[in-house]
């Protein structure tokens, strides 16, 4: 008799070494649609323009900056961390360091001008003097820019009646626009403007042309005084009774006002070219001259009636 088991039988597999599968194809497929989106890229950019190129490379430039400081203004300063007066977390140190050049692209102006009148009208809201002028301020935009407009009313003058006297609440009011006219680059005008009631001795001596002079440059003087950098101001007027507001009598308590405009950077350059000598100013498309016809039918008016 056997004691003998049955026999062991060991199986080993057999590996067989060849392709390593399918993932390289993978590989290789990502890296062709990356190259393909590359050379797609490089393909549009130098078919594009070059403010379309601009344009461009100034979205790759901020998102960053955008994203940590959590709004367009904030991301306009090269430094990531806003700040740079006494206390860190402020942005007001950085706002004067804020590249102008950026701020004054036409593109920018007018979204920069509906901030300006948000801030404006924030700041009046939140002053329970200035609250009381609300009605006596108004806002619109016109081909020059925006346009503050302060008015008055038979209540609530804002000079001394016939004089360039400032009211307080006047003062105040133009002392709270001062700091926030700067936050934009544009330059401004200011014009004075009157009733129609006229002085005493007509136009022969004082008179309203002197006094909405003079009630400008009062507002020019506490604009300054309330921290408006003087060079900024571009354009003094007095308009005298010559430009009353539409649907108003001539001898209406809202034609007594102070017109504040933030100028478009455009407008400011043709005003600064109405002095150059010899050069020739193209008249602005807003203000075309007449037809002919309207020449030749006055010219048959006035033969006619000789």
């Amino acid at each position: 008799m056997s004691t003998q088991g049955p026999p062991i039988i060991i199986r080993r597999k057999k590996v067989v070494h060849g392709h390593h599968g399918g993932s390289w194809k993978i590989a290789l497929a990502d890296f062709m649609t990356a190259l393909m989106a590359l050379f797609l890229v490089m393909w549009i950019l130098s078919s594009a323009s070059r403010e379309q190129r601009q344009g461009v490379a100034e979205y790759f430039s901020t998102p960053l900056l955008t994203a940590i400081a959590g709004g367009e203004k904030q991301a306009s300063s090269p430094n990531v961390i806003p700040g740079g007066g006494p206390d860190p977390s402020s942005i007001e140190g950085e706002r004067q360091r804020i590249d102008r050049r950026v701020d004054s692209r036409p593109s920018n102006m007018p979204q920069r001008l509906k901030d300006l009148r948000r801030s404006v009208e924030s700041a009046i809201q939140a002053d329970p003097v200035l609250r009381k002028l609300r009605n006596q301020l108004r806002f619109d935009m016109t081909r020059e820019g925006l346009r503050i407009q302060l008015v008055d009313t038979d209540k609530r003058p804002m000079f001394e009646l016939g004089g360039d006297q400032v009211a307080p609440y006047m003062r105040r009011l133009l002392r709270t626009l001062a700091p926030l006219l700067n936050e934009v680059p544009n330059p401004i005008s200011i014009s004075g403007h009157t009733d129609n009631v006229p002085y005493v001795g007509g136009l022969q001596g004082y008179s309203n042309w002197e006094l909405s002079s003079d009630r400008a440059n009062a507002s020019r003087r506490e604009l300054v005084a309330g921290g408006l950098e003087p060079s900024r101001l571009l354009r003094v007027a007095g308009m005298g009774d010559q430009v009353p507001i539409p649907d108003s009598e001539p001898s209406d308590a809202i034609n007594r006002r102070i017109a504040l405009v933030v100028l478009y950077q455009q407008v400011a350059d043709h005003i600064r070219t109405q002095g150059a000598r010899g050069e020739r100013v193209e008249l602005p498309s807003a203000v075309s001259p007449p037809p002919i016809e309207e020449f030749v039918e006055g010219a048959r008016e006035t033969l006619g009636g000789q």
